[in-house]
């Protein structure tokens, strides 16, 4: 495997946990998985946005610095390769649909401090899918406290990634996932491990999974 840490990204419900699975299976990585549910406010979020968004991302953001920071910091002699299911400028990209303007600048200045301890992954893989397809999996995962999501919300996040894998020329595999199947369809998850060995003429790679 020509990259040693891989990040799969993408919105509410678009598989990046189910992917990143798979695929540390099949290339015998260490996965890094998201903790969402140790977070105390998330069901809070959901039911008030407003009161509980500033203490639910400092929360995501100081776990996820923990986590990246413990894992990739301890040598395995038997995993060099890490797969995570999550971007840690996530944080700030939540943050900025999440916060008011003043509450986002003070993240913003926290976010800096910590940002450059952690280690950037070499490729980004993006799941794009299309909100309805979103919505279909968010109903079928079945936690209580995302069943109310509103489609603009999920928009307003599909918009912010995008936005910032643009401006920031990450490296990335950007993946229409709109049909895809990572559990039944053996050739979905091959199409993305034969893009993981290819190399890159521009940041970003288009694929279609048909």
């Amino acid at each position: 495997m020509k990259h040693q840490f891989i990040t799969i990204e993408g919105n509410i419900g678009a598989g990046k946990t189910t992917l990143a699975n798979i695929l540390s299976k099949k290339i015998n990585a260490r996965l890094i998985l998201e903790e969402f549910a140790d977070n105390p406010f998330l069901p809070k979020f959901y039911e008030s946005p407003e009161q509980y968004a500033f203490p639910l991302e400092l929360f995501f953001m100081a776990e996820r610095y923990k986590q990246l920071k413990e894992l990739l910091q301890t040598n395995d002699l038997f995993q060099s390769v890490t797969v995570s299911d999550y971007l840690f400028t996530k944080c700030l990209l939540f943050a900025k649909v999440n916060l008011p303007a003043e509450e986002y600048l003070l993240y913003q200045k926290l976010f800096d401090i910590i940002n450059p301890q952690i280690i950037q992954p070499d490729v980004l893989i993006y799941l794009h899918s299309p909100v309805t397809k979103l919505q279909d999996n968010i109903k079928k995962r079945n936690r209580n406290y995302e069943q109310n999501i509103p489609d603009d919300y999920l928009f307003t996040l599909q918009e912010t990634y995008t936005q910032y894998i643009k401006q920031h020329n990450v490296k990335t595999i950007f993946v229409d996932s709109s049909n895809a199947d990572f559990i039944e369809n053996e050739k979905h998850v091959q199409i993305i491990l034969d893009a993981l060995e290819m190399e890159f003429e521009s940041q970003q790679y288009y694929i279609t999974l048909p």
